[in-house]
């Protein structure tokens, strides 16, 4: 049985002729590539190993191509404005687009536009799943990365937006990219800023792991299958590996690029936009703002292969071939349904395509009337009510609370009229 083929997805921004181009890893020849606009950066995306998105560079929708349909698209999915970046879980149910400051969530299987997250203040720059599409990681230019557990998103109630698991706020400049590591939730997942600093972090804990500042912006990040190293692209174009298992272990680093210069990958003329890792850890692919991807040996930092484009390269990454990518005969096992621009349960139950069937994490499909959550809550208040005797105390302690609580509404109140009067006392105060 033949090897799976590794190749290089790329595309960058320079005209609508060819969106996406792609190179057999290994031997470098050029391969069909996929027609129609030009995808924005962190905006390239597979689907179910069976379709390829690509957000249009300042347009308000997505492109779907079929693998095997290189020069034709299958739609497009419309957004409510530019899409700043995209990605799709692994497991190919659900899909993930940054607009402004929110995040979009579809299911794949009925088109449904799940949930809308608002918890960033700025424009996102990047989104990335684990490898068990358990969490997503959102990064954005207000300096936040935010972690979210994909089930309590799924479980939140339409009118509520649910908390991210962790808050990581120790940059401080834009987030410029993300990168998750093997083991889902007890993944690691790395981070990098304009701060000039690159940071590691635990997913299960939230905790920072290290912090590496550099001499130049970090615009891309990547870690190889294995975790032992982490790559950084530099707005000055130079890509820095960081030995992760280095010894003694510091949570604070300084790359020293003239102490460390066996560790730098120089060639770019322009900053590094996007890295990725071959799945044996021996080639580093480098797309850049000076029109080039480069293929790096890793162990020798010696440039193997130059490919050249027309524009600025946006996206740039590695994968194993889709046995659909080849096959012209081929066929997506399921047919994508038509997008919802509403979130689901707003709309009209008859609107075209709104049938179908929801796949939600831990919500089933019951009676009208009554959820699976309303039921439980029902049961519980049945086993528990013969206990209510026994209650009195956690009523007072409970009395004790709200009183508490009604004092500092009291505070908050008095400080609002305070804050309230002298804003009106400067407004109104006549000029000199």
């Amino acid at each position: 049985m033949a090897a799976p083929m590794e190749v290089a997805l790329v595309s960058d921004a320079a005209g609508p002729l060819c969106n996406c181009s792609v190179w057999e890893l290994h031997s470098g020849s050029a391969l069909p590539g996929y027609r129609g606009g030009n995808s924005g950066p962190r905006g390239l995306a597979l689907l179910g190993g069976e379709h390829l998105l690509g957000a249009q560079l300042g347009k308000s929708y997505i492109n779907v191509w079929e693998l095997q349909r290189k020069d034709q698209l299958q739609q497009k999915i419309i957004c409510p404005g530019p899409v700043t970046c995209l990605t799709a879980s692994p497991n190919g149910l659900y899909i993930l687009a940054g607009v402004a400051e929110s995040i979009y969530l579809w299911e794949v299987s009925n088109g449904n536009l799940l949930a809308i997250l608002n918890r960033h203040y700025q424009d996102l720059t990047c989104l990335c799943f684990t490898d068990d599409s358990s969490h997503f990681l959102s990064g954005a230019k207000d300096c936040l990365a935010l972690v979210w557990n994909l089930y309590n998103v799924l479980q939140a109630e339409p009118s509520q937006i649910p908390d991210p698991r962790h808050v990581w706020s120790r940059h401080s400049l834009p987030i410029t990219d993300l990168c998750c590591g093997f083991g889902g939730p007890l993944a690691r997942a790395a981070t990098a800023s304009l701060d000039q600093t690159a940071k590691l972090w635990e997913i299960s804990s939230g905790e920072l792991l290290l912090s590496v500042l550099f001499d130049v912006g970090i615009m891309a990040v990547t870690l190889d299958l294995s975790e032992y190293h982490m790559f950084c692209g530099g707005m000055d174009g130079s890509i820095f590996q960081v030995d992760l298992c280095a010894w003694p272990v510091q949570r604070d680093r300084t790359f020293q690029t003239e102490r460390e210069n066996g560790k730098v990958f120089k060639g770019h003329r322009n900053q590094v936009t996007c890295l990725s890792v071959s799945t044996d850890g021996s080639l580093l692919l480098s797309g850049s703002h000076d029109e080039t991807v480069r293929l790096w040996d890793i162990q020798s930092k010696q440039c193997l292969k130059t490919m050249n484009h027309k524009g600025p390269v946006t996206n740039a990454f590695i994968v194993l071939a889709p046995a659909n990518m080849f096959n012209p005969e081929g066929k997506p096992s399921v047919p994508l349904p038509k997008f919802s621009r509403h979130l689901h349960g707003t709309e009209s139950s008859d609107e075209p395509g709104a049938e179908g069937v929801t796949l939600r994490l831990g919500l089933h499909q019951q009676e009208p009337g009554q959820s699976y959550l309303e039921k439980a809550e029902r049961m519980y208040s049945q086993m528990y009510s013969t206990r209510e005797k026994n209650l009195v105390g956690d009523q007072e302690h409970l009395t004790i609370q709200v009183s508490e609580l009604e004092e500092e509404v009291s505070n908050l109140r008095k400080i609002n009229k305070d804050l309230f009067d002298f804003s009106t006392r400067i407004i109104t105060k006549p000029a000199k």
